[in-house]
């Protein structure tokens, strides 16, 4: 699909980005600059020794979980430290993160294939049971209930073809842009597990929800649903943004469509005008520590221009 200016990102960018945190070198040399797989994964495996992820992992409790909580407070809990590992790039099988995600497992609270942590709710949660499975496929976890919390998944799909975990507490049956990014992610990941649970038509309907909604806007008025989803903060956490939504198509193989140009427009617009991308504010919440100072980030950069690299091959 056709952008402009944006064939190659500009020398000085990329200089500046592989002078970052490992987790930023890797992914531009696997990314932006189609490096060799062994330089790729000798930059990768630094992930768990300096700088971010090593400060992630250096917090760890001794029981394996983080801030001796399974998905509360947001961000230090177990869930949220895993789910920023995964995103920085931490290798499948590091043992920290096999023991904190079988320790989720084991916490959690099954039905019928679904998972909670939340007493107080007393079934299945899509958003939970999808951060789970994808963080048991990301590392490499090998726990037998992972199939069944697939098919669990599967079935709170909604007509519409995307997911809302307020669907069970009060009988929504549109889709949730949060809730369905949270499930395409985990059925992507558990498919390149190999796993035997056919995904790839439920993927495909969740992400013609988001074409039908041009990634961010109602299907009925053609208006923003959410001016949120037009900032990219990192980490994502539980939200939508159109950003990660254009991740989940590159990541995923699947072709630029036409029904994407408004989300790409929006992601160019932000560029800043030396060719970088700045950081926004992170979501409220508790965090170990800032990733980066306000300005230029390296990491919205990244994602942007990967993603742009992606839609200009296509």
């Amino acid at each position: 699909m056709g952008t402009v200016g944006l064939d190659e990102p500009p020398s000085d960018v990329v200089d500046w980005l592989l002078a970052g945190d490992p987790a930023v070198r890797w992914q531009v040399l696997a990314d932006l600059l189609d490096a060799p797989p062994s330089e790729v994964e000798a930059i990768r495996a630094l992930v768990a020794a300096e700088g971010w992820g090593a400060g992630l992992l250096a917090r760890q409790d001794p029981d394996g979980g983080w801030a001796q909580a399974l998905y509360s407070p947001k961000y230090t809990s177990t869930t949220y430290t895993l789910l920023l590992l995964q995103r920085l790039g931490l290798p499948p099988g590091h043992e920290s993160a096999l023991t904190g995600v079988q320790l989720l497992w084991d916490g959690a609270t099954f039905t019928d294939g679904g998972l909670t942590f939340g007493s107080s709710v007393g079934r299945p949660e899509a958003c939970i049971t999808s951060m789970l499975i994808g963080l048991a496929a990301g590392f490499g976890l090998p726990d037998p209930r992972v199939p069944a919390a697939v098919d669990w998944l599967l079935r709170a799909q909604l007509p519409d073809g995307g997911w809302n975990c307020r669907s069970i507490r009060d009988g929504s049956r549109h889709g949730s842009f949060h809730t369905t990014i949270l499930a395409l992610e985990a059925l992507l990941a558990y498919r390149r597990t190999g796993g035997g649970v056919p995904v790839e038509e439920p993927m495909a309907e969740g992400r013609r929800f988001l074409l039908e909604h041009s990634l961010f806007r109602s299907h009925r008025s053609g208006e923003i649903v959410d001016r949120r989803y037009l900032r990219i903060p990192f980490p994502p956490g539980w939200h939508y943004d159109v950003l990660r939504g254009l991740e989940h198509f590159r990541d995923a193989g699947a072709p630029p469509d036409a029904r994407m140009q408004d989300g790409v427009d929006a992601i160019e617009h932000l560029r800043l005008a030396d060719g970088r991308w700045p950081r926004h504010v992170p979501y409220s919440g508790k965090y170990w520590f800032t990733l980066e100072p306000a300005g230029p980030s390296r990491l919205a950069t990244l994602r942007a221009l990967r993603v742009l690299r992606w839609w200009q091959a296509g």
